[in-house]
Formats: structure tokens, sequence, C-alpha cells
């Protein structure tokens, strides 16, 4: 498939595609929750890996998660400091988040809102998104969008040929993420950005 325009990515994952775009750390595939199996077929994915929750905005996030007042109090203040941003927090998991994002049924989503421009309007258009870095399962990640389209060739990858002029879009680095333990945060991946010191 050429690579194609946002509104014909937008299309795409109307009609329960998986596509890729840019973010600002490496480039996702993307699907719609429920079609989420499709990215594990795609990538050739263990079910042992579950999928990012990536939304436009914070308040998109809180249907999909659970927990009490205090906690989400915290979650909030964690998100205004860093998000947009490269950080996703690992939170449980309310009943809207398909089983199909999280196989394994671990209870828990990871959430995160990229800081991005191009990313953030193409999840305005299309709510939130189950995604994953753009590789095959133990492949390093894909950084160029024209060559996503060259190993996905069935699939819709977005035209920055202009932009990717200027360099690669993203930062290369994966997100860090950190999971709410009931009582604070543990770090499971550390990318480039550090959380401060939590009170």
């Amino acid at each position: 498939m050429p690579l194609v325009t946002a509104a014909q990515l937008i299309a795409h994952v109307n009609q329960g595609q998986v596509v890729s775009f840019p973010t600002d750390t490496v480039p996702a595939l993307a699907a719609k929750p429920d079609a989420a199996p499709l990215i594990y077929q795609l990538k050739r994915r263990s079910p042992d890996k579950p999928l990012i929750l990536m939304t436009a905005a914070l308040p998109e996030v809180w249907d999909y998660v659970v927990g009490s007042e205090a906690e989400k109090e915290h979650w909030q203040a964690i998100a205004q400091q860093y998000w947009p941003g490269a950080l996703t927090l690992v939170l449980p998991a309310s009943e809207k988040v398909s089983a199909a994002m999280n196989p394994t049924n671990s209870g828990t989503i990871g959430v995160r809102v990229p800081d991005l421009d191009l990313a953030q309007a193409i999840l305005r258009e299309t709510g939130p998104l189950a995604t994953t870095s753009a590789n095959r399962s133990g492949s390093d990640p894909l950084e160029w969008m024209g060559a996503i389209a060259s190993e996905f060739t069935e699939i819709g990858v977005l035209d920055c040929t202009a932009q990717e002029q200027m360099g690669k879009i993203g930062s290369g680095q994966p997100s860090t993420v950190a999971q709410w333990t009931g009582k604070g945060w543990q770090i499971l991946r550390q990318g480039s950005l550090v959380l401060s010191p939590q009170p």
C-alpha cells in the first residue's frame, strides 16, 4: 500500500485496520482497541506483551482506568507534570479496556499522551488507539515511515516525506514505563524521561 494522507489514515483506522504514524518517541502501529489482535498478528507479537492505549489528551484516559479518588488525584498530578510526553503510566484497567489489548488479562493498562501535534491531531479524530512500536517482534523499532511502509506493505502508513527531509520525527527512544503499585511507582522500563522522586 502506498503512503497515505492523514485523512486516508483516519479512514483506515475507522474501518478497523492497522495503520502507522509518527509519535514523539518512535513511530506507532495503531488500531482501534477492538482491532488490537490485528497488531499482534502483524508484529508476530507474543500475547504476554500488552499494547499501550494512546490518547490525544488526559481526560480521555479516565474511562479506561479505575482507582480511588486519592489515587486518581495522584495520577492526574503525574500526568499533568509529564504529559504530553514520553511517559507510559500502567494503571488498573476499567471494564472499558478491550480484552484484545491485554490478552493475559493482567487487569492493567498502559496509557500515554504523545508530545507531537501530528499524532495528537490523528488521535483527536480516531479516539484512543491501541499502539505499539512499528517493527516485527524481536527486531529494532523502525524510525522512518518509508521503511515501515516497505516492511508492512498491507497497512496505511502516513506520508511524512516532507517532514522527514529535516530528519526523523521522533526521538528514537522508547517511553519510560511506570506502573502504579498502590503506593507509588515502579519503573518497568527506563526511557529518556526520568521521573522525579514522588512525595
